[in-house]
């Protein structure tokens, strides 16, 4: 269970209210859960959360780390076509052999977690 409160005196009561209940240990501060980076600015008192590692990491999965990026968002009026881009594109018959399933699944993701962003992308590409 990750606990985070911008009141530390709160945080602490909620701790010995839970270990009343259950058996807890105390693993410092998070740097990561699920993928995701947690990083906290003390000056801001804020917490940022990337998924630079987990996009990384699906990339290295998939045999992708040489792909293309793109800027978000992507223009409304693109059409993808499986047709047109294994004709017109010299990496077509790279992409053959990905997966598409498990990609849009792992990129839904990262839409749920931390990328609303891209939703629109992936739900095109899915």
């Amino acid at each position: 269970m990750l606990l985070s409160s911008g009141h530390a005196g709160e945080l602490t009561e909620l701790v010995q209210k839970l270990r009343l209940k259950f058996s807890m240990k105390d693993l410092g501060r998070a740097r990561h859960i699920l993928g995701i980076k947690i990083s906290q600015h003390h000056n801001r008192q804020r917490l940022f959360l990337s998924q630079t590692y987990y996009i990384g990491r699906v990339l290295e999965h998939f045999n992708m780390q040489s792909a293309k990026s793109a800027s978000t968002p992507q223009p409304i009026n693109l059409r993808l076509s499986q047709r047109d881009w294994l004709t017109s594109c010299p990496e077509g018959e790279d992409m053959k052999s990905v997966p598409y399933a498990p990609v849009v699944g792992f990129l839904m993701y990262a839409v749920v977690t931390t990328r609303p962003d891209i939703s629109y992308t992936v739900g095109v590409v899915s």
